[in-house]
């Protein structure tokens, strides 16, 4: 199966500052694949050179299989693109704004007026479609803004932050729509910063200083980065605690996660001491993506490192 992206030591550069630093990656085709990273990682700009919208510095890529360099028009009429800025007209009605992005892919009125009804039904906003687009709340306008980026079937859609802003009902809504576009074929690249949708992906690309540090699956990457077993417990003023965990020798470390603390020891069998030493019944569990992110971010790169 041949890839729909191939980059090669994909590098942007912003005057003194490295944004995105020698990427080499592969997205498969039909996969919802998760640009996960603090901000200001570059998962954006990483994006928009996917996208064509920023030109590489240096290095090389393909988008299906096209070269980005060489070939970015082509690109741009096989792709949809989406940012959390949601590109909508206010003044315009929700059939409106679909008419207008119809007619910008060029579809014709047969097939606009058919597609129009199915991106209406597909973001649950059929009764709404008269009504104008500065009345809707931010979870319409987010799937909105989603149906217009694909009304014209693109074989790749690139999701720059979308869910930013909106209730945790609106995002699942959201990736269930996004996950029925990669069931009919599409493949999905999107960032994001909310570790129950970097759940939801096939794979999740670690990004931080521009770099790419691990790229898996969510299962493979919890499996990868966390060595040891993983306790959570709830104590009064837990960031107190941070430190006195951290220097005990069977404790690997020691995070707040809302307001518990999440304790990786060595082994099963170290839980018993980690009760001892806190007089508190710590509970097992399964670590998360979130382990997984603190755990990578602790040994982020420096920022110009190379990927060497």
């Amino acid at each position: 199966m041949e890839p729909v992206i191939s980059t090669s030591e994909l590098t942007r550069v912003f005057g003194n500052f490295t944004a995105v630093n020698r990427v080499s990656l592969e997205i498969n085709p039909g996969e919802i694949c998760g640009f996960l990273g603090p901000n200001g990682a570059g998962k954006s700009t990483l994006i928009r050179m996917l996208c064509g919208i920023l030109q590489p510095t240096s290095g090389s890529a393909t988008v299906l299989g096209y070269d980005l360099l060489h070939d970015v028009e082509n690109i741009k009429k096989k792709i949809g693109y989406m940012s959390q800025k949601f590109s909508l007209y206010d003044d315009l009605s929700v059939f409106e704004n679909l008419d207008f992005y119809a007619g910008i892919y060029n579809l014709s009125y047969r097939e606009r007026k058919s597609r129009i009804e199915e991106m209406l039904e597909m973001a649950g906003i059929s009764e709404r479609k008269k009504e104008l687009v500065a009345n809707l709340s931010v979870g319409y306008k987010q799937r909105l803004a989603l149906v217009c980026a694909i009304i014209s079937r693109p074989a790749m859609l690139f999701l720059d932050e979308p869910t930013s802003g909106v209730s945790p009902t609106s995002r699942r809504q959201f990736f269930n729509i996004i996950q029925n576009l990669t069931n009919q074929g599409s493949t999905v690249i999107v960032t994001t910063h909310f570790m129950d949708e970097a759940e939801r992906c096939d794979r999740i690309a670690f990004i931080s200083n521009g770099q790419l540090i691990a790229m898996d699956s969510p299962d493979n990457l919890k499996s990868k980065f966390i060595e040891g077993c993983m306790a959570e417990l709830e104590l009064p003023n837990p960031m107190s605690w941070i430190d006195k965990l951290k220097v005990q020798p069977f404790v690997r470390d020691c995070s707040m996660h809302g307001a518990l603390l999440h304790v990786l020891v060595n082994q099963e069998s170290d839980i018993s001491a980690l009760q001892a030493f806190t007089s508190t019944q710590p509970i097992q569990i399964i670590p998360n993506l979130e382990d997984v992110f603190i755990t990578l971010a602790k040994n982020k790169p420096k920022a110009g490192a190379g990927n060497d």
